[in-house]
């Protein structure tokens, strides 16, 4: 069974990722990434100027489908996963990367640009829970002029991490604004932002930060998930890979992303939920679906959802 994928150039020898923010703050978090085989490749906590603590705490919540955080970005910093990613590695890294504002993602990326780092690294424009900043790639114009800025300096390659869109003018919008740079990839969504879970028996909120208001993961959000991987795959550019991210509970789960157009699929709440065995069990289902379907690698079904 052939699970390799191919993104601007990088070989992953299976389509697995971990979802940035999942087991990936520390050394030695992204030391049991790397000691993870299923995993195809390694992507660093979305890594800010400064290292920040995140929002207080209680800060997750399980939920019976799902999730909702408010972690607020705690990292330790650029400086960290930039150095983490120079080093030699078993498999490829991407390298995440958030700005607080447009001049911190440009900063950000310059630093990327000056260092000798050659890898992947993505623009995070999509974090729905930092106290005080809205999501960037909500709007469109300023979305714009942050990727001409970079893209007038940064010559590796790069892609961006965006939020769920919900209104096809919207996919419209955003492909229309992505198609006009070199992208290596889109990873699509990020959790779904401000939803609000209600303990009844408390009778209060389930997590702390912005008044109890988070972003969902996990089962739940696996339709809106597939819904951005399918849209953007039929819009943007055929040399822009899509990273698929949302819902994932099952190797069934991994074949709809890719089924959808997804080159990669990374994983966030069951990794939470289960440990680093998740993908141990992610890809045997895959590989049995693939099997009892008679397909021998990923390219003999992606992208070939039918429409009745």
């Amino acid at each position: 069974m052939n699970l390799k994928t191919t993104v601007a150039g990088n070989q992953f020898e299976t389509p697995f990722l971990n979802a940035s923010g999942i087991i990936c703050q520390t050394q030695e978090e992204l030391d049991s990434l790397e000691a993870t085989k299923e995993l195809g490749g390694i992507v660093t906590k979305s890594a800010t100027l400064q290292p920040r603590e995140g929002n207080e705490q209680p800060r997750y919540y399980d939920l019976a489908h799902g999730s909702i955080n408010s972690m607020g970005l705690p990292n330790q910093g650029y400086p960290f996963y930039l150095d983490y990613v120079q080093h030699e590695h078993s498999k490829p890294t991407i390298l995440s990367v958030a700005g607080m504002s447009a001049a911190d993602a440009i900063e950000l990326m310059r630093k990327v640009q000056d260092s000798d780092y050659e890898g992947l690294t993505e623009l995070n424009l999509s974090c729905p829970n930092v106290i005080g900043h809205p999501q960037t790639a909500y709007d469109f114009e300023a979305t714009e002029k942050i990727l001409e800025t970079v893209c007038s300096f940064f010559t590796k390659p790069f892609g961006v991490k965006l939020p769920p869109y919900f209104d096809l003018a919207h996919f419209d919008g955003i492909a229309k604004v992505l198609n006009k740079f070199p992208l290596t990839h889109v990873n699509t969504i990020n959790s779904v932002g401000n939803g609000l879970v209600v303990d009844v028996d408390k009778e209060q909120v389930v997590t702390k930060a912005k008044g109890g208001f988070g972003g969902l993961g996990g089962a739940m959000v696996l339709p809106t998930a597939l819904a951005n991987v399918r849209a953007l795959r039929l819009r943007l550019n055929d040399d822009i890979a899509i990273i698929g991210t949302g819902g994932v509970t099952t190797g069934a789960d991994v074949f709809a992303h890719i089924l959808c157009g997804a080159d990669m699929v990374s994983v966030g709440t069951q990794v939470i939920k289960e440990g680093l065995g998740v993908y141990a069990r992610l890809q045997k289902e895959l590989e049995d679906i693939m099997a009892e379907k008679g397909y021998e690698s990923l390219e003999d079904f992606r992208g070939k959802v039918k429409e009745l």
